[in-house]
């Protein structure tokens, strides 16, 4: 099955019209993107974009052997273009299937939102799914089960659906995932691509023609991440964000509670509401069985606590203890972390706070937590397959 992709962009398309964002101004040449269609096998046309024909032409494609034309979702975008020649659009109800002459065979999926999935199966047995933009599927039917081998959908607005794919057992290790209804709020370039590669999925140019079932490198997901940043930089929203494509993730609080402290508790809930449901949460900063056991990807949130915590342990902030065996016992502490991360097998992406840059602490304990944080932080970055580091809001990657 041949799938060309007349646009990839939202139904506005992108750059929107008039829109000053620094997404749209750089929404230039291979990046602009017009509003999402897909041409199947030259038959079949899944959704309108604006200058349908000319987008054909410009992929080395024709519309004359288009018998189905399908809509996935309401088209409030530009006026809607019907090229001459083309049947009469439709969408198929939810739950329905629609037979072509030529043998394919397009189900309708139901989302949770306005608008159609669809299911294509080509002649041969090669199955895609197409989501419409801001859809996840609202339940899949049995036969769904197996992956598919492709899946194109809004996953840069909606994540979720690709976790709730994941979790059906709908997307595998060898499913193409390729975002589109690509909008202005992800900045094109390597920030799109970056973002997207973290979730296992990829975006293309428009006019890019893809085989269904054919082999395609799959983006490496890095086992093993940390995310470094100061105070609001942003560190904990990039952590969240690398597994929210991902069913069952086990968030890691090693802040605990702290009574009376209401300050802290908003804090704590302000991170809870923007977690995904399907995630359990754990307090403990018992991190090395977690590590070593089997289990759903890791989100440890931070190593900075977790420090803090085994410096209470070893009582490191008394002068004295710290000379007579308080830095041995941090030390070890430390050492069998590193280790854990070394010999895991979860997905395990953390956050610490980035130090040192600013004003030298005033009080030995407090260079004291400084120091150990570096040695720890270069330690566990030393056993992370990617490392980025977040400034307002930006991620930059110092490794992978």
């Amino acid at each position: 099955m041949e799938l060309t992709l007349l646009g990839t962009g939202a139904p506005d398309g992108l750059p929107r019209p008039d829109c000053p964002c620094a997404a749209c101004a750089s929404a230039l040449g291979d990046q602009a993107r017009a509003a999402t269609a897909l041409l199947v096998d030259g038959v079949l046309l899944l959704d309108l974009t604006p200058g349908a024909a000319f987008a054909a032409a410009r992929a080395g494609q024709t519309l004359s052997g288009v018998r189905q034309v399908l809509l996935s979702h309401p088209h409030d975008g530009p006026v809607l273009e019907h090229p001459a020649g083309l049947p009469a659009a439709g969408r198929v109800p939810d739950g329905r299937a629609l037979a072509l002459l030529d043998g394919h065979r397009v189900r309708a999926v139901a989302m949770d939102a306005p608008g159609t999935g669809y299911e294509v199966t080509a002649p041969g047995g090669e199955r895609l799914l197409y989501l419409p933009p801001g859809g996840a599927p609202a339940g899949l039917e049995p036969e769904a089960k197996d992956p598919y081998a492709m899946v194109l959908g809004d996953f840069t607005g909606r994540p979720d659906a690709l976790a709730r794919l994941r979790a059906a057992g709908a997307v595998g290790a060898t499913t193409d995932v390729v975002a589109v209804h690509l909008d202005h709020d992800v900045p094109p370039g390597p920030e799109l691509h970056r973002r997207l590669a973290a979730a296992g999925a990829r975006a293309v140019p428009d006019g890019t023609t893809l085989v269904v079932g054919e082999y395609h490198a799959v983006p490496d997901l890095p086992r093993r991440t940390l995310v470094l940043g100061g105070a609001r930089s942003g560190k904990s929203f990039e952590a969240e964000r690398r597994l929210e494509s991902f069913p069952e993730v086990l968030y890691v609080a090693t802040g605990g509670s702290r009574e009376g402290d209401t300050e802290w508790a908003a804090r704590v809930g302000a991170h809870r509401e923007r977690r995904p449901a399907s995630w359990r949460t754990e307090e403990t900063c018992d991190l090395v069985p977690l590590l070593d056991a089997d289990g759903p990807p890791l989100l440890i949130d931070c190593l900075s606590l977790w420090l803090t915590d085994a410096m209470d342990q070893v009582e490191a902030w008394d002068d004295a203890k710290w000379a007579a065996g308080g830095e041995r016992a941090l030390r070890e502490r430390m050492a069998q972390l590193v280790e854990a991360v070394r010999g895991t097998r979860r997905s395990v992406v953390a956050v610490s706070n980035e130090v040192g840059s600013g004003v030298v602490p005033a009080t030995a304990a407090g260079r004291r937590f400084r120091d150990e944080l570096g040695r720890l932080n270069t330690a566990f970055a030393g056993e992370c397959e990617h490392v980025l580091l977040v400034v307002a809001g930006q991620a930059l990657a110092l490794r992978g």
